[in-house]
């Protein structure tokens, strides 16, 4: 590895074998180094090799003036997700988790604590990014004795569903919103209540999950099952009508049509969390 900068003491930007540009994390890396010369490979503790120009760009000047410890805790929370959780994020994640946990730490320094007005729609529906909130809670704590309020793992979740999804931090703040409306269309124009512990409610979660996933990577279903669609809408008149319902909301709410094959899976899994309230 050839240095190609020296951000800081800890952190530099260099050349890995192949010519890719990467950037390196050690504690002391960068002390009394310069360009051109090569990298201590004794020293190197975490290697960030980002594809994108304009999120390594962003990366390494967030990196120049931030503890090492917190850019060791961020790193080590996303290895663990993408480790255990196997959960495939974008690279921003790297930005936008760091420049989070470094500013939540330094607004808990100062005795701000921001409520987190979705916390309970998170946790209803993003309990696996939850807990992964509430691990990087338990991280700092042991790394740096700061107990951060579980209001935080809401707002670290939100940054594992928006790179999750490919999207920007303030369409994930929509998510929860988005989830709990659909949820409440299905009661309202059906009449029914939704057994929250049955496993057709946790199917239509994931499946609405999905949806809005693939709304904001524009990856819609095309609409080739119009004879299947026709006899979903015949055969439950009621449930497709509700899909219809929930198709709207989702294009006012998001500025995307969803196309009549969404709208027949959709009713397919009203139908069986229908029936799993009966």
């Amino acid at each position: 590895m050839v240095i190609e900068k020296i951000i800081n003491n800890n952190i530099i930007a260099a050349y890995d074998e192949s010519g890719a540009e990467i950037v390196v994390m050690g504690r002391g890396i960068g002390f009394a180094r310069k360009p051109g010369g090569s990298v201590p490979d004794e020293r190197i503790e975490k290697v960030f090799r980002i594809k994108s120009q304009s999120v390594a760009e962003q990366l390494k000047e967030l990196l120049a003036n931030m503890p090492l410890e917190h850019v060791k805790i961020s790193s080590d929370i996303i290895a663990y997700a993408k480790e255990h959780l196997k959960l495939k994020l974008n690279q921003s994640i790297y930005v936008t988790l760091t420049d989070h946990i470094n500013f939540a730490i330094e607004r808990f320094s100062q005795g701000i604590e921001p409520e987190n007005a979705l916390l309970w729609e998170i946790k209803r529906f993003y309990s696996q990014e939850f807990q992964l909130g509430q691990y990087a809670l338990e991280l700092i704590y042991n790394r740096l004795g700061i107990h951060l309020p579980e209001d935080e793992a809401g707002f670290i979740a939100l940054h594992f569903v928006n790179a999750e999804y490919g999207t920007d931090i303030r369409d994930a703040l929509n998510f929860p919103n988005l989830m709990k409306e659909i949820l409440n269309i299905v009661k309202r124009e059906l009449r029914i209540d939704l057994d929250e512990q049955s496993l057709h409610y946790e199917r239509f979660v994931t499946h609405v999950k999905f949806l809005l996933q693939r709304i904001y990577r524009k990856e819609l279903l095309p609409n080739e099952e119009a004879e299947l669609a026709e006899m979903m809408r015949s055969k439950y008149p009621e449930e497709y009508r509700c899909s219809e319902k929930i198709a709207e909301y989702i294009e006012q709410a998001t500025g995307s049509k969803i196309s009549g094959e969404e709208i027949m899976y959709l009713s397919i899994h009203v139908r069986r969390v229908t029936m799993a309230d009966l």
